[in-house]
Protein backbone atom coordinates (compact mmCIF):
# COMPACT_ATOMS: atom_id res chain seq x y z
CA UNK A 1 0.00 0.00 0.00
CA UNK A 2 1.52 3.47 -0.43
CA UNK A 3 2.09 5.67 2.66
CA UNK A 4 1.82 9.49 2.41
CA UNK A 5 4.99 10.93 2.96
CA UNK A 6 3.96 14.30 4.72
CA UNK A 7 0.72 14.69 7.25
CA UNK A 8 -0.81 16.30 4.45
CA UNK A 9 -1.89 15.22 0.97
CA UNK A 10 0.38 16.57 -1.42
CA UNK A 11 0.54 16.89 -5.37
CA UNK A 12 3.63 14.36 -5.06
CA UNK A 13 1.24 11.76 -3.23
CA UNK A 14 -1.02 11.90 -5.88
CA UNK A 15 0.80 11.94 -8.63
CA UNK A 16 2.04 8.45 -7.10
CA UNK A 17 -1.21 7.02 -5.97
CA UNK A 18 -1.84 7.98 -9.83
CA UNK A 19 1.29 7.13 -11.57
CA UNK A 20 3.66 5.39 -9.86
CA UNK A 21 6.08 8.56 -9.93
CA UNK A 22 6.55 12.31 -9.13
CA UNK A 23 5.49 14.41 -11.90
CA UNK A 24 7.34 17.80 -12.38
CA UNK A 25 5.72 21.24 -13.45
CA UNK A 26 6.79 23.19 -16.46
CA UNK A 27 6.20 26.50 -16.47
CA UNK A 28 4.79 28.16 -19.71
CA UNK A 29 4.00 31.79 -20.70
CA UNK A 30 1.41 31.70 -23.98
CA UNK A 31 1.72 35.48 -24.54
CA UNK A 32 -1.32 36.68 -22.53
CA UNK A 33 -1.95 39.80 -20.54
CA UNK A 34 -4.95 39.71 -18.22
CA UNK A 35 -8.16 41.82 -17.86
CA UNK A 36 -6.63 43.94 -14.52
CA UNK A 37 -3.65 45.34 -16.91
CA UNK A 38 -5.12 45.70 -20.17
CA UNK A 39 -7.73 48.63 -19.71
CA UNK A 40 -10.48 46.06 -19.09
CA UNK A 41 -10.98 46.12 -15.18
CA UNK A 42 -7.71 48.45 -15.12
CA UNK A 43 -4.21 48.51 -16.31
CA UNK A 44 -1.97 48.23 -12.75
CA UNK A 45 -2.75 44.30 -12.18
CA UNK A 46 -2.96 43.06 -8.69
CA UNK A 47 -1.10 44.78 -6.02
CA UNK A 48 1.08 42.03 -5.52
CA UNK A 49 1.65 40.43 -9.18
CA UNK A 50 5.46 41.50 -10.61
CA UNK A 51 5.26 42.57 -14.26
CA UNK A 52 5.46 39.14 -15.16
CA UNK A 53 1.90 38.14 -14.15
CA UNK A 54 3.19 35.48 -11.69
CA UNK A 55 5.19 33.60 -14.61
CA UNK A 56 8.66 34.83 -13.15
CA UNK A 57 9.73 30.83 -13.27
CA UNK A 58 8.11 30.50 -16.77
CA UNK A 59 10.61 28.37 -19.05
CA UNK A 60 11.91 30.98 -21.47
CA UNK A 61 8.54 32.34 -22.55
CA UNK A 62 9.50 35.91 -21.25
CA UNK A 63 11.34 36.25 -24.17
CA UNK A 64 9.12 34.84 -26.55
CA UNK A 65 5.84 36.81 -24.97
CA UNK A 66 5.85 40.06 -27.70
CA UNK A 67 1.69 39.53 -27.74
CA UNK A 68 1.34 40.68 -24.13
CA UNK A 69 -1.05 43.61 -24.11
CA UNK A 70 -1.44 43.88 -27.78
CA UNK A 71 -4.00 41.24 -28.49
CA UNK A 72 -2.67 40.24 -31.50
CA UNK A 73 -1.93 36.73 -30.47
CA UNK A 74 -1.06 35.78 -33.86
CA UNK A 75 2.25 38.07 -33.62
CA UNK A 76 3.48 36.46 -30.48
CA UNK A 77 5.78 33.85 -31.87
CA UNK A 78 4.34 31.63 -28.82
CA UNK A 79 5.72 27.81 -28.90
CA UNK A 80 4.72 25.38 -26.17
CA UNK A 81 6.58 23.14 -27.79
CA UNK A 82 9.94 24.92 -27.51
CA UNK A 83 9.26 25.76 -23.68
CA UNK A 84 8.41 22.33 -23.09
CA UNK A 85 11.45 21.53 -24.83
CA UNK A 86 13.54 24.17 -22.34
CA UNK A 87 11.66 22.56 -19.60
CA UNK A 88 12.99 19.54 -19.51
CA UNK A 89 16.46 20.71 -19.90
CA UNK A 90 15.87 22.33 -16.97
CA UNK A 91 14.49 19.57 -15.17
CA UNK A 92 17.53 16.91 -16.39
CA UNK A 93 19.28 17.23 -13.35
CA UNK A 94 16.36 16.45 -11.20
CA UNK A 95 15.26 13.17 -10.04
CA UNK A 96 12.14 13.00 -12.04
CA UNK A 97 9.56 10.23 -13.45
CA UNK A 98 9.02 9.73 -17.21
CA UNK A 99 6.47 13.14 -17.58
CA UNK A 100 5.61 16.30 -17.01
CA UNK A 101 2.97 18.67 -16.01
CA UNK A 102 2.42 21.40 -19.10
CA UNK A 103 1.40 24.62 -16.37
CA UNK A 104 0.31 27.39 -18.16
CA UNK A 105 1.36 30.02 -15.50
CA UNK A 106 1.81 33.48 -16.64
CA UNK A 107 -1.00 35.88 -16.52
CA UNK A 108 -4.40 34.51 -17.41
CA UNK A 109 -4.45 31.51 -19.42
CA UNK A 110 -8.47 31.80 -20.92
CA UNK A 111 -7.94 35.36 -21.61
CA UNK A 112 -7.88 34.84 -25.52
CA UNK A 113 -9.07 34.10 -29.17
CA UNK A 114 -11.02 30.20 -28.74
CA UNK A 115 -8.68 29.26 -31.86
CA UNK A 116 -5.55 30.42 -29.97
CA UNK A 117 -6.55 28.27 -26.50
CA UNK A 118 -6.98 25.23 -28.58
CA UNK A 119 -3.85 25.90 -30.45
CA UNK A 120 -1.57 26.13 -27.17
CA UNK A 121 -3.48 23.35 -25.22
CA UNK A 122 -3.31 20.86 -27.92
CA UNK A 123 0.29 21.83 -28.49
CA UNK A 124 0.80 20.69 -24.79
CA UNK A 125 -1.29 17.65 -24.57
CA UNK A 126 -0.16 15.93 -28.10
CA UNK A 127 3.46 15.56 -26.38
CA UNK A 128 3.87 12.04 -24.75
CA UNK A 129 5.07 12.59 -21.84
CA UNK A 130 2.99 15.73 -20.43
CA UNK A 131 0.48 13.38 -18.90
CA UNK A 132 -1.69 16.54 -18.59
CA UNK A 133 -2.34 20.65 -18.43
CA UNK A 134 -3.08 22.56 -15.51
CA UNK A 135 -4.32 26.54 -16.73
CA UNK A 136 -3.85 29.14 -14.59
CA UNK A 137 -6.54 32.00 -15.04
CA UNK A 138 -9.81 33.93 -13.65
CA UNK A 139 -13.04 33.48 -12.66
CA UNK A 140 -14.61 35.89 -14.64
CA UNK A 141 -12.59 34.78 -17.89
CA UNK A 142 -14.23 31.12 -18.11
CA UNK A 143 -16.83 31.94 -20.56
CA UNK A 144 -19.36 29.17 -22.01
CA UNK A 145 -17.16 28.49 -24.96
CA UNK A 146 -14.08 27.67 -23.07
CA UNK A 147 -15.42 25.69 -21.10
CA UNK A 148 -16.79 23.77 -24.13
CA UNK A 149 -13.61 23.72 -25.48
CA UNK A 150 -12.08 22.03 -22.19
CA UNK A 151 -15.03 19.39 -22.23
CA UNK A 152 -13.69 18.87 -25.94
CA UNK A 153 -10.40 18.38 -25.16
CA UNK A 154 -10.84 15.81 -22.21
CA UNK A 155 -12.50 13.54 -24.54
CA UNK A 156 -10.29 14.12 -27.22
CA UNK A 157 -7.20 13.34 -24.32
CA UNK A 158 -8.96 10.85 -22.35
CA UNK A 159 -5.52 9.27 -20.82
CA UNK A 160 -4.56 12.96 -19.52
CA UNK A 161 -6.02 15.50 -16.88
CA UNK A 162 -6.95 19.15 -17.64
CA UNK A 163 -7.28 21.08 -14.73
CA UNK A 164 -8.00 24.75 -13.91
CA UNK A 165 -5.94 26.98 -11.52
CA UNK A 166 -8.25 29.96 -10.10
CA UNK A 167 -6.95 33.00 -8.39
CA UNK A 168 -9.16 33.49 -5.20
CA UNK A 169 -6.78 34.36 -2.61
CA UNK A 170 -9.19 35.32 -0.37
CA UNK A 171 -13.44 35.65 0.03
CA UNK A 172 -13.36 39.00 1.47
CA UNK A 173 -14.44 41.49 -0.37
CA UNK A 174 -12.90 44.22 1.10
CA UNK A 175 -9.32 43.18 1.07
CA UNK A 176 -9.85 42.11 -2.57
CA UNK A 177 -10.83 45.63 -3.41
CA UNK A 178 -7.88 46.55 -1.84
CA UNK A 179 -5.69 44.08 -4.19
CA UNK A 180 -7.32 45.09 -7.43
CA UNK A 181 -8.84 41.50 -7.81
CA UNK A 182 -11.65 42.80 -9.94
CA UNK A 183 -14.24 40.13 -9.25
CA UNK A 184 -16.95 39.17 -6.49
CA UNK A 185 -16.57 36.28 -4.70
CA UNK A 186 -19.97 35.37 -6.47
CA UNK A 187 -18.38 35.28 -9.56
CA UNK A 188 -16.01 32.26 -8.33
CA UNK A 189 -17.92 30.28 -6.57
CA UNK A 190 -20.00 30.24 -9.89
CA UNK A 191 -16.36 29.49 -11.99
CA UNK A 192 -16.16 26.52 -10.02
CA UNK A 193 -19.87 25.14 -10.08
CA UNK A 194 -19.57 25.38 -13.93
CA UNK A 195 -16.09 23.61 -14.04
CA UNK A 196 -17.87 20.89 -11.81
CA UNK A 197 -20.29 20.88 -14.37
CA UNK A 198 -18.27 20.03 -17.25
CA UNK A 199 -15.62 17.46 -14.80
CA UNK A 200 -12.60 19.85 -14.85
CA UNK A 201 -11.12 19.89 -11.14
CA UNK A 202 -10.40 23.19 -9.59
CA UNK A 203 -6.92 24.03 -7.66
CA UNK A 204 -7.40 27.38 -6.10
CA UNK A 205 -4.93 29.98 -4.57
CA UNK A 206 -5.39 31.81 -1.86
CA UNK A 207 -2.90 34.06 -0.10
CA UNK A 208 -1.61 34.42 3.87
CA UNK A 209 -0.75 37.19 5.17
CA UNK A 210 -2.50 39.79 3.27
CA UNK A 211 -2.85 42.92 4.80
CA UNK A 212 -5.72 43.83 6.96
CA UNK A 213 -6.41 39.86 7.59
CA UNK A 214 -6.32 38.23 10.57
CA UNK A 215 -6.14 34.53 11.05
CA UNK A 216 -10.26 34.24 11.76
CA UNK A 217 -10.71 35.61 8.09
CA UNK A 218 -7.93 33.26 6.39
CA UNK A 219 -9.69 30.12 8.01
CA UNK A 220 -13.17 31.58 6.38
CA UNK A 221 -11.76 31.58 3.67
CA UNK A 222 -10.50 27.54 3.95
CA UNK A 223 -14.06 26.65 5.12
CA UNK A 224 -15.26 28.46 2.27
CA UNK A 225 -13.21 26.44 -0.07
CA UNK A 226 -13.82 23.23 1.75
CA UNK A 227 -17.98 23.47 1.08
CA UNK A 228 -17.16 24.89 -2.80
CA UNK A 229 -15.52 21.05 -2.75
CA UNK A 230 -12.69 21.98 -4.80
CA UNK A 231 -9.81 19.26 -6.18
CA UNK A 232 -6.71 21.35 -4.95
CA UNK A 233 -5.44 24.28 -3.02
CA UNK A 234 -2.24 26.33 -3.13
CA UNK A 235 -1.47 27.82 0.19
CA UNK A 236 0.58 31.16 -0.75
CA UNK A 237 2.80 32.84 1.48
CA UNK A 238 2.44 37.06 0.28
CA UNK A 239 6.27 38.15 -0.79
CA UNK A 240 6.37 41.81 -0.86
CA UNK A 241 8.25 42.08 -4.76
CA UNK A 242 10.37 44.62 -6.34
CA UNK A 243 7.97 47.18 -9.09
CA UNK A 244 4.59 46.74 -7.39
CA UNK A 245 2.31 49.06 -5.69
CA UNK A 246 2.32 46.79 -3.05
CA UNK A 247 5.94 47.37 -2.44
CA UNK A 248 4.83 51.06 -2.32
CA UNK A 249 2.41 50.44 0.36
CA UNK A 250 5.38 47.72 2.33
CA UNK A 251 7.88 50.83 2.28
CA UNK A 252 5.51 53.71 3.42
CA UNK A 253 4.90 51.35 6.53
CA UNK A 254 0.86 50.01 5.77
CA UNK A 255 1.66 47.04 6.82
CA UNK A 256 3.94 44.00 8.06
CA UNK A 257 4.62 41.05 6.62
CA UNK A 258 4.78 37.49 8.83
CA UNK A 259 7.63 36.24 11.11
CA UNK A 260 8.07 32.62 10.50
CA UNK A 261 6.79 31.63 13.63
CA UNK A 262 3.73 33.68 12.43
CA UNK A 263 3.55 32.07 9.24
CA UNK A 264 3.95 28.31 9.83
CA UNK A 265 1.38 28.53 13.36
CA UNK A 266 -1.25 30.17 10.51
CA UNK A 267 0.28 27.45 8.09
CA UNK A 268 -0.48 24.51 10.48
CA UNK A 269 -4.29 25.89 11.62
CA UNK A 270 -4.78 26.05 7.63
CA UNK A 271 -3.92 22.80 7.00
CA UNK A 272 -5.90 21.67 10.30
CA UNK A 273 -9.02 23.26 8.89
CA UNK A 274 -8.49 22.21 5.63
CA UNK A 275 -10.58 18.85 4.10
CA UNK A 276 -7.77 16.24 4.17
CA UNK A 277 -9.43 15.08 0.96
CA UNK A 278 -8.03 18.03 -1.22
CA UNK A 279 -4.70 17.93 -2.45
CA UNK A 280 -2.53 20.41 -0.77
CA UNK A 281 -0.34 21.75 -4.24
CA UNK A 282 1.72 24.24 -1.90
CA UNK A 283 2.19 25.44 1.16
CA UNK A 284 4.77 28.22 0.73
CA UNK A 285 5.76 30.15 -2.15
CA UNK A 286 8.60 31.34 -4.14
CA UNK A 287 9.61 34.91 -4.70
CA UNK A 288 12.08 35.87 -7.20
CA UNK A 289 15.42 36.39 -5.30
CA UNK A 290 16.56 39.36 -7.34
CA UNK A 291 12.83 40.97 -6.95
CA UNK A 292 11.86 39.77 -3.09
CA UNK A 293 11.60 42.65 -1.08
CA UNK A 294 10.46 40.64 2.36
CA UNK A 295 10.05 38.59 3.90
CA UNK A 296 13.36 37.72 4.12
CA UNK A 297 12.66 34.35 5.80
CA UNK A 298 10.85 33.30 2.90
CA UNK A 299 14.28 32.62 0.88
CA UNK A 300 15.25 29.71 2.52
CA UNK A 301 12.17 27.31 1.53
CA UNK A 302 13.72 23.97 2.45
CA UNK A 303 14.25 25.58 6.02
CA UNK A 304 10.64 27.14 6.09
CA UNK A 305 9.23 23.05 4.94
CA UNK A 306 11.80 21.59 7.21
CA UNK A 307 9.90 23.67 10.60
CA UNK A 308 6.50 22.78 9.18
CA UNK A 309 7.27 19.27 8.52
CA UNK A 310 8.82 19.10 12.57
CA UNK A 311 6.50 21.23 13.98
CA UNK A 312 3.57 19.09 12.85
CA UNK A 313 5.24 15.48 13.36
CA UNK A 314 6.36 16.85 16.89
CA UNK A 315 2.63 17.43 17.78
CA UNK A 316 1.30 14.60 15.76
CA UNK A 317 -0.64 17.07 13.42
CA UNK A 318 -2.21 16.39 10.43
CA UNK A 319 -4.52 17.58 7.51
CA UNK A 320 -8.50 17.87 8.65
CA UNK A 321 -7.89 17.25 12.25
CA UNK A 322 -9.74 20.48 12.89
CA UNK A 323 -12.16 19.12 9.70
CA UNK A 324 -12.82 16.24 11.43
CA UNK A 325 -13.28 17.05 14.97
CA UNK A 326 -15.31 20.21 14.03
CA UNK A 327 -13.14 21.97 16.98
CA UNK A 328 -11.93 25.23 16.91
CA UNK A 329 -8.39 25.90 15.64
CA UNK A 330 -5.50 25.64 18.18
CA UNK A 331 -1.76 25.20 17.40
Amino acid sequence: MFTREKPYYTLNDWCMEQYGEKLYKIALDAGFTCPTRDGTLGTGGCIFCSSNGSGDFAAGGRQRASAHGSGDFAAGGICIREQLAEGRRLLAGKKTGSRYIAYFQAYTNTYGPLSYLEQIYTQALVEPDIAGISIATRPDCLPDDVLALLSRLRLAFPHKFIWVELGLQTIHETTAQYIRRGYPLSCFDDAVRRLHAVSVPVIVHIILGLPGENEDMVLSTVRHLNRCGIWGVKLQLLHVLRGTDLARDYADGKFRVLTLDEYLELLMNCIGTLSPDIVIHRVTGDGPKELLIAPDWSRNKRNVLNMLHHRMKQTSFRQGQYYESGTCHSV
